[in-house]
């Protein structure tokens, strides 16, 4: 569906826009994030250091909640922090207004080649970004609200009410894949498939046709009582995870189901794959990682307990490569913890829940409940990172 070659943001003195160079490679983003270890043993130790939550809770590391409201009457001499984050490891490049309706921004997608990013919106838009200025280039309605926004190759895709819209932004050709029933939660592609998780608990499969340039239906299956919310696909197998609280594993050579994990008590709202492992999250308030046993049998190794119910996942190496995992809680925040030790590396606030996480280009984006699009870059060096070098 495209070439696999894709581009590096070049990063800016100021905050006010972010531009692209196409002449270097970058990673895959979103779906997979590397380490060179990824010994079970090693999940949720914080090597050298202290158990626990790892960020101090003092008046330097709290975001003013008052701030965060417009009501904070102390402004500079207010002791808490007037910014949308808490970490010393990034920072955020630009935040880019135009969703006029202050609905949830549910997709998120920067196709390989392009210097346009693209945002989905509970308001029915999808909006279009110049990311040489950081403004707002166009709007096109789609029809009904957004479910979910991915991009592969030239095409984007954006999972609406009973449909699946597609556009091919070098040819400008535009398509509209029906059969779903009820709104697209989720999308994926892999080995010339899209497919689109359902309200309806069914998973859709279109096939890419070379000779039309287009999508043809190909299957559905079946298998979830409930919402298809999250798709992903590793190591030839498609994950599903469904508001029926289960995990249906497919296989991509017979497109049947062959495995349905149930440790989840709750929705399962994300699923992420890192190497061989299989990461999710809930909103039971776990993150649970999933390794082959010696049973051979797929099974939880590790549990993170939160404090919330989790929304989202996400994950994208550092400044330094090391790999950091991105979650959405549904208290407004996304929490950044190290791979594998779920070490905290920082934090993130927004007005509304922030539903949308997407890593392109060495940047990571966010999108939240109030229509606020933000786009964050890794330092450099961080400060932990410098000590580390100079031991």
């Amino acid at each position: 569906m495209g070439s696999k070659r894709s581009n590096v943001i070049q990063q800016p003195s100021h905050q006010g826009n972010f531009s692209v160079s196409d002449s270097v490679s970058r990673r895959k983003p979103n779906t997979y994030i590397r380490a060179d270890s990824t010994e079970p043993s090693k999940w949720g130790r914080d090597h050298g250091g202290p158990k626990g939550p790892g960020l101090v809770k003092d008046p330097q590391k709290t975001i003013c909640k008052y701030w965060m409201a417009e009501k904070c009457s102390f402004r500079e001499r207010c002791k808490f922090l007037h910014k949308w984050f808490v970490s010393d490891d990034f920072t955020m490049l630009a935040q880019l207004a135009g969703h006029e309706e202050k609905k949830a921004i549910t997709g998120i997608a920067f196709p390989k080649g392009s210097d346009k990013l693209y945002s989905g919106n509970k308001d029915g838009t999808l909006r279009v970004w110049d990311c040489q200025t950081g403004q707002s280039a166009a709007v096109i309605s789609v029809g009904s609200e957004v479910g979910c926004v991915i991009s592969e190759g030239p095409w984007v895709f954006v999972g609406i009410n009973n449909c699946v819209k597609a556009w091919n932004i070098q040819t400008q050709r535009e398509l509209s894949l029906s059969g779903p029933s009820g709104l697209v939660y989720a999308l994926a592609v892999e080995k010339e498939m899209l497919f689109g998780g359902t309200q309806d608990g069914s998973i859709l499969i279109w096939k890419f046709v070379a000779a039309t340039n287009g999508f043809e239906p190909a299957a559905v299956l079946k298998g979830h009582s409930a919402s298809v919310l999250t798709l992903v696909v590793g190591n030839n197998i498609l994950y599903s995870g469904s508001m029926d609280n289960t995990i249906r594993l497919w296989s991509l050579e017979t497109l049947q189901c062959i495995y349905t994990l149930t440790d989840h008590t709750s929705a399962v709202t994300s699923v992420l794959c890192w190497d061989q492992l299989l990461l999710s999250c809930s909103l039971d308030k776990t993150i649970k990682v999933w390794a082959i046993t010696e049973s051979g049998k797929l099974e939880v190794t590790y549990t993170k307990q939160e404090e919330q119910g989790l929304l989202a996942l996400s994950g994208m190496p550092d400044a330094q490569g090391k790999p950091v995992l991105m979650c959405s809680c549904n208290d407004n925040t996304v929490r950044l913890y190290d791979l594998p030790s779920f070490k905290e590396r920082g934090k993130i606030c927004a007005k509304g829940e922030i539903r949308a996480i997407h890593t392109a280009l060495g940047l990571f984006f966010t999108g939240d409940g109030n229509g606020d699009l933000k786009v964050w870059k890794w330092t450099e060096q961080s400060p932990a990172a410098a000590a580390t070098i100079q031991q």
